[in-house]
């Protein structure tokens, strides 16, 4: 009897510590990316972009101070990451794209517009055909844009 407890309790402990070993190492590696990436544009102090968050393959990163800012989308069909000073940009808008006349979200774009040279800076922040999960993730990833969007204008009116 105390033999086969055993061999069940080690097997559920196998179980469960499995899924648990392999997404720790997952969180790492994204972490080792994303502090990298935050190097790439900042070497000498990349622990500036004080402001982090991620969701659904995409990183957001604000260095608050300096009002520097990076998108990073680490979407399986196309690894990127986009740095944009906010000191020379006047506005930031979303641009949403949908599909005809129905409300689906097919594509989701950050638009900077530069102080001097009025250019427009086009980010791409969601590809519907990039997405797996298709629609649901649009509105999760719409809902994260906007909140980004008011922080970024938060800190080019500042």
């Amino acid at each position: 009897m105390e033999t086969s407890v055993t061999i069940i309790g080690v097997v559920i402990a196998i179980i469960v510590a499995i899924p648990i070993y392999f997404s720790a190492r997952s969180s790492a590696a994204n972490k080792s990316k994303i502090l990298n990436i935050k190097k790439k544009f900042n070497s000498v102090h990349p622990e500036d972009f004080d402001l982090t968050e991620s969701q659904n393959n995409k990183t957001l990163t604000l260095d608050q101070k300096n009002r520097k800012f990076i998108l990073m989308n680490f979407n399986p069909n196309q690894q990127e990451s986009t740095f944009i000073d906010l000191k020379n940009v006047s506005s930031c808008k979303l641009v949403l794209t949908r599909d005809g006349n129905s409300d689906t979200i097919l594509k989701i774009d950050f638009e900077f517009q530069e102080k001097e040279t009025l250019k427009k800076i086009t980010i791409p922040f969601y590809d519907f055909d990039d997405d797996r999960i298709k629609q649901i993730s649009a509105n999760q990833d719409h809902v994260f844009a906007k909140k980004w969007l008011k922080i970024i204008e938060d800190s080019i009116s500042r």
